[in-house]
């Protein structure tokens, strides 16, 4: 069952990432794509499954987006607008990773 959440988790990410870039020329588009990205990230619990999951769905979609077209164009345009959302993967990332739970001690030997 938690494979399936996270493999779900990791599917949401993909399609909040796609809706991202496929609005983030309009300023309107752009404050709401951060918006929902932030506030869906935050709304879940920090942990490997659920929260990381998301991260690594929306960056791998963005990152996988800003890579050229065979036409030699690309999605992400080389403006604010795109450079706010290749920072926001990273502060994503970051987060995703600073908010993880510490691994937890060993019982000591007696």
């Amino acid at each position: 069952m938690k494979l399936l959440v996270a493999l779900g988790l990791v599917v949401l990410g993909a399609g909040t990432g796609i809706a991202t870039v496929a609005v983030h020329e309009m300023p309107w588009g752009l404050a709401l794509a951060v918006a929902a990205t932030v506030v869906t990230a935050y709304a879940l619990p920090p942990g490997w499954r659920t929260r990381l999951a998301f991260v690594v769905g929306w960056v791998a979609m963005v990152g996988w987006m800003t890579l050229p077209r065979p036409e030699g164009d690309y999605l992400v345009s080389q403006d604010w607008q795109g450079y706010l959302v290749l920072g926001l993967g990273v502060a994503l990332i970051v987060a995703g990773l600073a908010t993880l739970p510490r691994p937890r001690r060993a019982a000591p030997l007696p």
